[in-house]
């Protein structure tokens, strides 16, 4: 498998008194017993759509036919979403590029924005200064309902209206299908001026929605393999539906990890460090996917996003000499004798010989082995996660990896992985403030 996992640097045996015991390691691998018997009843009665998602094909081409009408003469792609309508889609297009330094600005068109935050000053000149002629806005929200894309939408018509343009050949609406008695706002606007939409599958929640269309088309506007992010979920997926032992399961393992550790020694931080660019919009996804899932009735443990090698010279030094409160997870992937080679005159001018013939990512390699190993040698539980290629496949289950993960951890603490009653309440008491 692509993936490769190692949990033995945050086991008690191993680095000391902050790791988990093989009892309690034990003892929680038996519980995800009870959430994988779940999620294979889930998927066999087909009451879970994200468990269907990695083997699904027959929407695929709807997909690159939209994303191939959006594409058609563009200078500039705006997805409009926030939280899991947004993070999934920039997860992936990062893959092709998008917001990664000194490569996004540099890429052929279209340029790719997510607008996944409400500001009224960076979106009132982003409207004044795309060519809204040949710009594209993707507009998504799973129940019709959010406000902030709501307000975002309205103000992308106005602007196309403002200048001419028909926002029947300039605008993509995704939201769920229409349901008797209940409003969706942006399908009801977007119906009005006769733009299409494509349907949000109503059985995903949004964070959970990155291997849906909401993902998937920003990832095949900019040229991804949407199949091949979908076979590298099913990677994932297969150990649960192959009836493999617990120990077995990745996702199990990282779940009864993160929450024995959480029960037993008190870590109530899950500290997410990747060493990749590309990975960079997957950290703040996993965040999201975390707290929103498993942040209730007084459970769950708090997901910290973090990038290497920058976050070696800012967060690696509370991460070792601070509090013992977190649970680490390392991701790295095969950078190794890639990127530009040393120069060896130059690595003697400015005092490093030994950097003579090496390659920037030798050092990206060698920096990401040295922090895991760092850690657990000043007795910090840390998981390690290798990936030797970062491509479709590998993100996928990536990505479909820590869903499920999520998922179980949910299961081993008693509460619910899908709903968000504490959103739905600041969500209700916003709308109710600005009306008045």
């Amino acid at each position: 498998m692509p993936l490769n996992q190692s949990i033995d640097a945050a086991l008690e045996k191993n680095i000391g008194a902050h790791g988990l015991s093989d009892a309690d390691l034990s003892a929680a691998l038996a519980r995800t017993e009870g959430a994988l018997d779940r999620l294979r009843q889930h998927y066999a009665e087909g009451t879970l759509p994200l468990l269907r998602l990695p083997e699904r094909v027959d929407d695929l081409s709807e997909i690159r036919a939209a994303a191939a009408r959006l594409k058609d003469g563009a200078t500039d792609v705006v997805v409009l979403g926030t939280g899991g309508s947004s993070l999934g889609g920039q997860t992936l297009a990062q893959l092709a590029g998008f917001n990664v330094p000194g490569v996004s600005a540099l890429r052929d068109p279209p340029r790719m924005h997510f607008i996944d935050n409400l500001d009224p000053f960076s979106f009132e000149t982003m409207l004044a200064r795309l060519p809204l002629a040949t710009t594209r806005f993707v507009s998504i929200s799973k129940s019709g309902g959010t406000a902030e894309t709501l307000m975002q939408t309205i103000a992308a018509l106005s602007a196309l209206k403002g200048v001419g343009v028909d926002p029947r050949g300039s605008v993509l609406g995704i939201s769920e299908p229409a349901k008797p008695g209940k409003r969706n706002g942006l399908r009801d606007m977007l119906e009005n001026y006769q733009v299409p939409l494509v349907e949000h599958d109503p059985g995903v929640g949004g964070r959970y929605s990155a291997l849906t269309n909401v993902g998937l088309l920003p990832a095949a506007i900019l040229g991804l393999d949407v199949g091949a992010i979908r076979n590298g979920a099913s990677a994932a997926l297969l150990p649960v539906l192959d009836k493999y032992e617990p120990a077995r399961v990745p996702a199990a393992v990282g779940a009864a990890l993160a929450v024995g550790l959480s029960e037993s020694k008190g870590k109530s931080i899950s500290a997410l460090m990747a060493y990749s660019d590309r990975l960079e919009r997957f950290t703040h996804w996993y965040v999201q996917l975390w707290a929103e899932s498993l942040g209730k009735d007084g459970k769950g443990t708090t997901p910290l996003a973090a990038l290497g090698p920058v976050d070696q010279h800012s967060q690696v030094q509370l991460f070792i000499a601070g509090p013992r409160d977190k649970l680490f997870t390392v991701v790295t992937v095969g950078a190794q004798g890639k990127g530009p080679r040393v120069d060896a005159e130059l690595a003697k001018l400015c005092g490093e010989a030994g950097f003579a013939g090496k390659t920037v990512g030798d050092l990206v390699a060698a920096e990401g082995r040295a922090t895991a190993e760092t850690l657990a040698k000043n007795g910090c539980p840390v998981r390690t996660l290798r990936i030797d290629t970062l491509d479709e496949r590998s993100l996928g289950e990536l990505l479909m990896h820590f869903m499920l993960e999520t998922i179980i951890a949910a299961h081993l603490f008693g509460i619910d992985a899908f709903d968000q009653p504490a959103v739905e309440e600041g969500k209700v008491l916003a709308k109710k403030y600005l009306m008045s």
